[in-house]
């Protein structure tokens, strides 16, 4: 009797949701669904390997970085984090080594302004800047803080020399806007370039952004993290031994 109890437990926690048997996420003051321990994402990543967080720089080529985040020289003109590398979740950093790839071909690379965000960050911007023109608000988190949104750009290989874009990074102006036409034709059609390698490997344009494009997240699996640089560099470094 005691055996057939066992088996009986056994199978329904089997029916059960993966979350009902080991949760992997807290819920915030908003209400947001967010992993903000490594034991969490461990959890996580070890139920569903595509929801790891992988650095780029291991999947794409001459790949370049400025992350002017982790400087004063950006809108809020303040630090926003420290050691900063560039992560994607598993199936968005495959893509983008395929446009990468495409990429190349026009004798072209990328560099990364920003990709995964932690949340905390998001909540630091939104005390600078507390205006959604210009910032994600907490009460809905970003894209980047669920490893899926990316801001780059396209330089020359040969040269290294960044293509000319409507604007430079973070410019909160209507320059940025895809739709503005008021640009040189050589402007444009570098925006197109980017627009349209990245949206032919899967990535959808932030309409008043041309530099940031994000992965689809339609049936919501991608949730909010909060993990610092330090501690996904560690996870990645001990999972390679």
């Amino acid at each position: 009797m005691q055996k057939q109890i066992f088996i009986g437990l056994i199978i329904l926690l089997g029916t059960l949701p993966s979350n009902t048997i080991a949760q992997t996420y807290t819920k915030n003051k908003y209400g947001l669904e967010i992993i903000d321990n490594v034991e969490n994402y461990q959890l996580l990543i070890e139920k569903d390997s595509t929801l790891k967080l992988v650095p780029l720089d291991q999947y794409i080529d001459h790949l370049k970085i400025d992350f002017v985040y982790a400087t004063t020289k950006n809108f809020t003109h303040t630090i926003l984090y420290k050691n900063p590398k560039p992560y994607l979740r598993l199936p968005a950093a495959k893509a983008l080594r395929q446009v990468a790839i495409a990429l190349k071909k026009r004798g072209l690379g990328i560099v990364i302004f920003d990709a995964y965000r932690p949340y905390f960050v998001t909540e630091k911007m939104w005390k600078v800047v507390p205006d959604a023109r210009y910032a994600a608000n907490p009460k809905n988190g970003s894209g980047h803080n669920k490893g899926i949104s990316v801001d780059l750009s396209l330089y020359y290989l040969s040269t290294g020399k960044l293509l000319q874009m409507p604007t430079g990074f973070d410019n909160f102006t209507n320059k940025a806007s895809q739709d503005y036409m008021q640009l040189p034709a050589a402007v444009i059609e570098n925006r197109n370039i980017l627009k349209r390698v990245m949206e032919q490997h899967g990535f959808k344009i932030l309409s008043t952004e041309w530099w940031h494009f994000s992965f689809p997240n339609s049936n919501g699996k991608y949730h909010i993290i909060n993990l610092n640089f330090d501690e996904l560099a560690r996870i990645v470094k001990e999972n390679k031994n």
